[in-house]
């Protein structure tokens, strides 16, 4: 049975190691202790792979902590079936029961701070982990004491996805089953002095919401494509160059609807005849990262990967 400080933990979202109470642990050979932290939840029933119902979970703090013992082997995979306020009923994967995010290479790189690629690892990657889709949370925090994924996808509520750190790199981790591309997103952290912090953006974040909104959603990064033989050509040391410098957004707009900028295949198929026709050979854009007021060039990013 667990304590009532450690329950409080999780309830007041001070815990620094959630895996340590929620999820499954293993009580005795072939039986999980379940445990799961669901503000709102009316009922939370246990369902293994297959629907089978393995049982019911019992309610031990009114806030929404529920625990119960079925009978389930390790790693094996089940479902939360929760019945809540109001009536709605969802089946959800528990988050907590799915292992660790960070390979051990890039746990070791981003503890060295010599990653060549760490947006591929930090951020928000969609990803499948043990036959669930889903989306990968990392954030680099070494002085928080608790970190916690939010979003539209748990009310923006601090308490319901607590994060794993990661001690050997001080990147704090979780992978979010059931959540995916354009899905909005934020970081909310405690510090070590135990002050719950503004909820922040995603420094690794591959998309942002539009000004004035801040916050970051969940993207990806386009598939790698193999350089064609034109493109080297015009690319070798000895061809002749040209570059046309460019700011997308003042280049040209679309004044029939609403003075509105050009869409990235607008821009291509407008843009680049243009500077064929003007005989440059190559284009070199002005920045494009997210930054924080149009009417700049964009020299003061604040999504570098967005």
């Amino acid at each position: 049975m667990l304590h009532a400080a450690e329950i409080d933990s999780v309830r007041h979202a001070t815990h620094g190691d959630p895996f340590a109470t929620l999820g499954p642990h293993e009580v005795a050979p072939g039986q999980q202790s379940i445990r799961c932290f669901l503000p709102g939840a009316e009922r939370v029933l246990v369902m293994a792979a297959d629907g089978q119902t393995l049982g019911e979970l019992t309610r031990i703090h009114e806030d929404g902590f529920y625990e119960g013992v079925v009978d389930l082997s390790a790693n094996s995979a089940y479902r939360l079936q929760v019945l809540w306020h109001g009536g709605q009923q969802d089946t959800i994967d528990d988050p907590y029961r799915f292992p660790l995010v960070l390979g051990e290479m890039d746990v070791w790189l981003l503890g060295e701070g010599t990653h060549l690629r760490p947006f591929e690892v930090l951020g928000a990657q969609v990803s499948t982990m043990l036959g669930v889709a889903g989306t990968r949370f990392a954030v680099w925090a070494p002085n928080a004491s608790r970190v916690s994924v939010v979003g539209d996808f748990n009310l923006w509520d601090g308490r319901r996805h607590p994060m794993r750190l990661r001690r050997e790199c001080g990147v704090w981790e979780l992978f979010l089953p059931g959540v995916h591309k354009d899905a909005r997103y934020k970081f909310e952290l405690r510090s070590r002095h135990g002050q719950v912090l503004p909820q922040h953006a995603d420094p690794y974040a591959l998309q942002c919401e539009l000004r004035p909104a801040t916050a970051s959603m969940v993207g990806e990064l386009p598939p790698m494509q193999a350089v064609s033989t034109s493109r080297q050509q015009a690319n070798a040391l000895g061809a002749p160059i040209s570059i046309y410098e460019v700011h997308l957004g003042s280049w040209r707009r679309v004044a029939e609807d609403g003075n509105r900028w050009l869409t990235w295949d607008e821009l291509a198929d407008t843009l680049i005849p243009y500077v064929q026709e003007m005989a440059f050979t190559h284009i070199e854009l002005m920045p494009v990262s997210e930054h924080p007021f149009d009417g700049s060039w964009g020299y003061q990013p604040i999504g570098l990967y967005a």
